[in-house]
């Protein structure tokens, strides 16, 4: 099998926003033998400030200070931008949110972008009126959880709240109404043994005391979900987003949906008359595992609402097009299949007309969430494509799909005015976090606004990331990049790392990645790839581990491998390491199990039995890629699974885990470590508290960043230059 090649993306350089100022170097002149007091002190400070101002390696504390940017909002006349600028206190060990706002004159930036929001409290997902002269924002203190509005056009004022909106704001077109979501709690929510269905309504068995038993009762297997520590209510019990409709002005707001099921992704018809939106029929059914979702019409006066796109597989994320003639949404019939963009024609009332088309039949790339042009010609979407992330559009009409930006770097909270003349997106590449950029809306004159992150850029020194491309047994083209140490150019040998992203179903892009600067930095080349099982690479490329993940896969690391050490010659293949989260934790522990490359690994909320992970996780996984439960498929579980095999490992392995992980369970982390120090392998155990499968603290994301670059440095570094002199290490290789 072979991938089909990208559409045509310039991939020439870019101008580097944050290039760094030009050094200039100039001979000292000659200086006499004596030096005054004088001149021997001005000497001294001379050396103190060109040392200071070397540029260093990236620490794992220099995360405190990476601003993240998210949320870009352009005004609906082009003037402005707000957008979320996320900051860590260090101190109180956590993440602050605030909105920022940019002034903009015929597309481009005027002064600096100025904190618009209280900087005390939490604010983000910033939303403009129709009109453009009032911005909402979602607002928190401790647990009170409001939407805020601030009048921007004069005479301005303090941020105040409209009477009846309990929700994220979604504007009428005439701006005389607003919509929004809310939780309704179900009647039967209270059971007969205490609030908040603790007791299954279904339950067989009843307690000896309801006023003594505080515990759970479960009938159903989703009571869990990661990042949540409460145990879930029965589905039949749990509050439903339901929803209402209130006076711009404010007033008592009107619910005008009673649904059994979430509702979801609403979209106000473009004469205010009705709203479009999802709702997931099979949501509480816990043996359904494809996608599935349906959008329906609701007028404005409620009723009944109508199916528009409905049947096999989901339909998601409705559009319509600004005449109302149309509506653009998302169709992915089954898990295996490819996400395809479909259009369909509306009728005066709103409801569908003849079968939808596919605008996207020859694209092998999956489509974001579609919008449309304000002329109603094209239809817009962001999309992954061989790691970048791009703005496209197609013709209603049908035909090719244009790439509108361009590079190796990937783009995100992309926002358009509403004649399209200015449109702003972040921006982020290998040596460059996020920051926010505008540019006209065919993606020319672009311009970056803000530049939160330069002063720490300015003090360290970033390494680029190199393309690297090979093919594997059967043809296919695997795309990896390698990111050099910090000291390359030195005459010594370097260690290099490769690093396995989760998923299977996701990709490396073309963005900035801290720990990867980490540990170039500390002197180790880092190699990522993207294997077969990858996004952004097209519908036959991700489903080509169907029923062999590791099986198949390996070949794509362990050639990616051999790659790049005929690309670099001055790697040192006796010092090589691994590392990964999730399937990229799961991958780690197979390839040291079944390989003999690695003298070193780090796993992250890893996967050792796929047995046991069926049975405990929270999601759907494994059962449609291993093709059937554990039960049904018994060898092929144990075949994909590390533990078969773990008595191969002999790499000195740090297994992190987090110890409120639902998605792979502690148990998974626990059996690898558990294994490894029966079999006499160094090991270490690090769980970290309050944390599900993600690490969000920032103390202890940081602290499992120093954590891997400190194990790396021993076993490769310290370890490794002590064999590689002769001494060795005790392995049989």
């Amino acid at each position: 099998m072979s991938v089909p090649s990208a559409p045509s993306l310039d991939r020439s350089p870019q101008v580097h926003p944050n290039e760094r100022r030009a050094r200039s170097s100039s001979r000292h002149p000659h200086l006499p033998r004596v030096f005054s007091v004088v001149a021997l002190a001005l000497a001294l400070a001379l050396a103190t400030a060109d040392l200071a101002s070397q540029e260093r390696a990236l620490s794992p504390e220099d995360s405190y200070r990476i601003v993240s940017l998210g949320g870009v909002a352009v005004s609906p006349d082009g003037d402005r931008i707000a957008f979320t600028v996320t900051q860590v206190d260090a101190e109180e060990n956590r993440r602050n949110n605030t909105i920022w706002m940019q002034e903009l004159e015929d597309g481009q930036p005027v002064g600096d972008p100025v904190l618009f929001t209280d900087p005390t409290r939490n604010s983000s997902s910033p939303t403009w009126s129709p009109d453009g002269s009032l911005l909402s924002f979602n607002s928190s203190r401790g647990d009170d959880q409001t939407t805020r509005f601030i009048r921007v056009a004069p005479p301005g004022g303090e941020a105040f709240r409209i009477d009846g909106v309990e929700g994220t704001p979604i504007w009428s077109p005439d701006g005389e109404q607003i919509a929004f979501l809310k939780d309704v709690e179900r009647e039967e929510a209270v059971d007969e043994e205490g609030e908040g269905g603790s007791v299954a309504p279904n339950a067989i068995t009843r307690g000896l005391d309801s006023t003594r038993f505080d515990g759970h009762v479960v009938t159903h297997r989703r009571y869990k979900r990661d990042g949540q520590v409460d145990w879930l209510p029965h589905p039949e019990l749990r509050p439903q987003s339901q929803l209402h409709v209130v006076p711009a002005e404010g007033g008592t707001p009107q619910q005008l949906t009673d649904l059994p099921r979430n509702v979801r992704n609403v979209e106000w018809a473009p004469d205010g008359g009705g709203f479009y939106f999802t709702v997931d029929p099979y949501e509480d059914d816990e043996l359904h595992f494809h996608p599935s979702s349906d959008v329906h019409f609701l007028p404005l006066e409620g009723g009944e609402p109508v199916s528009i796109a409905a049947g096999d597989g989901s339909h998601t994320s409705p559009a319509v097009s600004p005449d109302g003639r149309h509506l653009a949404y998302l169709h992915t019939p089954t898990w295996f299949d490819q996400t395809e963009l479909k259009v369909v024609e509306l009728d005066s009332g709103g409801r569908a007309v003849g079968e939808p088309r596919v605008l996207t039949s020859d694209w092998i790339y999956s489509p974001g969430a579609p919008s449309w042009s304000s002329d109603g010609e094209w239809i817009r979407f962001s999309a992954g494509v061989h790691g970048n992330t791009h703005l496209f559009q197609v013709p209603l009409s049908g035909g090719e799909v244009v790439a509108v930006t361009q590079g190796d770097r990937v783009l995100s909270a992309v926002s358009h005015s509403s004649d399209d003349r200015v449109m702003a997106y972040v921006s982020s590449d290998p040596v460059s976090p996020g920051e926010v950029h505008v540019a006209r809306g065919d993606g020319s004159s672009e311009v970056r606004v803000s530049s939160f992150n330069d002063d720490l850029l300015e003090e360290v020194a970033l390494q680029s990331a190199e393309r690297l491309s090979w093919q594997v047994s059967d043809g296919t083209e695997v795309e990896g990049w390698v990111i050099p140490p910090m000291n390359q150019g030195t005459e010594e040998a370097h260690p290099m790392i490769l690093s396995i992203h989760g998923g299977p179903h996701s990709a490396y892009r073309n963005t900035f990645v801290h720990l990867f600067q980490v540990l170039s930095g500390s002197g180790f080349y880092v190699l990522y790839v993207n294997p077969r099982g990858s996004t952004t690479y097209g519908n036959d490329f991700k489903q080509a581990i169907h029923a062999g993940w590791g099986q198949v896969d390996e070949e794509d690391f362990v050639t990616g491998v051999e790659a790049a050490l005929e690309r670099y010659p001055d790697v040192d293949p006796e010092r090589l390491g691994v590392t990964g989260g999730s399937y990229g934790g799961y991958m780690t522990n197979w390839l040291t199990a079944r390989t003999d490359l690695f003298r070193a690994a780090v796993t992250r909320a890893s996967i050792s039995n796929w047995e046991s992970l069926a049975k405990n996780t929270d999601s759907n996984l494994p059962h449609l890629p291993f093709e059937g439960a554990s039960f049904e498929q018994r060898e092929l579980y144990r075949a994909l699974s590390p533990i078969s095999y773990v008595e191969n490992v002999t790499a000195p392995t740090l297994v992190i885990h987090g110890e409120n992980d639902y998605r792979t369970p502690l148990g998974e982390g626990e059996q690898w470590y558990g294994a490894l120090q029966k079999l006499g392998v160094p090991t270490e155990f690090v769980l970290y508290p309050r944390s599900a499968h993600g690490i969000r603290e920032p103390w202890l994301a940081a602290d499992s960043q120093e954590r891997t670059r400190q194990w790396f440095v021993h076993w490769l570094l310290e370890e490794g230059a002590v064999a590689a002199e002769g001494e060795g290490d005790g392995r049989e290789r």
